[in-house]
């Protein structure tokens, strides 16, 4: 078994009320310093996969083993694991009533037991590598869609993740915005940063992922290379999808 393999997905099944098979047997390795892609269409249990490697949705069977401990094991404290696990949502969840600092320090200072000063000086560089510096003392409603979204990023990497999971960061934004989300998430991956990204951005996929994963029905059906599921489908079910969006 190697040992760079950050998380370990093995026959994860995902009902909802008996009737939905939103995960049919779904199985997956993710590497430490490796951008995962996962797109296909809507319904197709991308989201829910990307849920379930934090158990933010319970599976219903299968396993999920993260940096060696099976986090599925309901002896697991998962909010310790959960820690080391950046997540990044579609709607930016940032507290309305909290400055962009605060917003950024709170869970260092709670959860890690930060020094208040250490929290802050980690969450001023990062504001500075999104190009917000000046935003610091900013609540929510005075931000951009996009800069919403890029101090939501930073807010989770306060937490000094050894993962971001990415659940389509960018389809709540005006297109305008969109870059300079991506243009972040793309730093991110040049740094080494692990990513598994939920997303529509098909070029985003080409340019950053090391691999691309097409889900549809719950199950994988095809994945590789940006170059492989792009340039070189097999399965029709990806030329079908990869022809109505390109």
């Amino acid at each position: 078994m190697t040992t760079d393999v950050l998380i370990r997905v093995e026959g994860l099944e995902k009902h909802f009320g008996g009737k939905i098979h939103a995960l049919n047997g779904v199985s997956a390795e993710i590497r430490k310093g490796e951008v995962v892609v996962i797109i296909g269409p809507s319904g197709s249990g991308k989201s829910t996969f990307l849920r379930c490697l934090n158990l933010l949705e319970m599976p219903s069977a299968g396993r999920i083993t993260f940096e060696g401990v099976d986090i599925t094991d309901p002896k697991v404290n998962i909010n310790q694991h959960r820690q080391k696990m950046g997540m990044v949502f579609q709607h930016f969840n940032l507290f309305p009533n909290m400055t962009v600092l605060k917003n950024m320090t709170v869970a260092p200072v709670t959860l890690h037991k930060k020094s208040r000063e250490a929290a802050e000086v980690l969450a001023k560089q990062l504001l500075e590598r999104v190009g917000l510096a000046d935003r610091a003392g900013a609540y929510p409603n005075q931000l951009s869609g996009g800069q919403k979204q890029r101090i939501a990023i930073v807010r989770a990497l306060c937490m000094e993740p050894d993962v971001m999971l990415f659940d389509e960061p960018t389809s709540a934004l005006d297109p305008e915005m969109v870059g300079e989300v991506l243009d972040v998430m793309k730093q991110l991956a040049r740094e080494g940063m692990t990513m598994v990204v939920v997303t529509h951005e098909m070029g985003f996929a080409r340019e950053v992922g090391d691999r691309v994963i097409f889900m549809d029905g719950g199950r994988i059906i095809e994945q590789g290379t940006p170059e492989q599921v792009f340039e070189h489908p097999e399965n029709p079910r990806l030329k079908e999808f990869l022809g109505k969006i390109l």
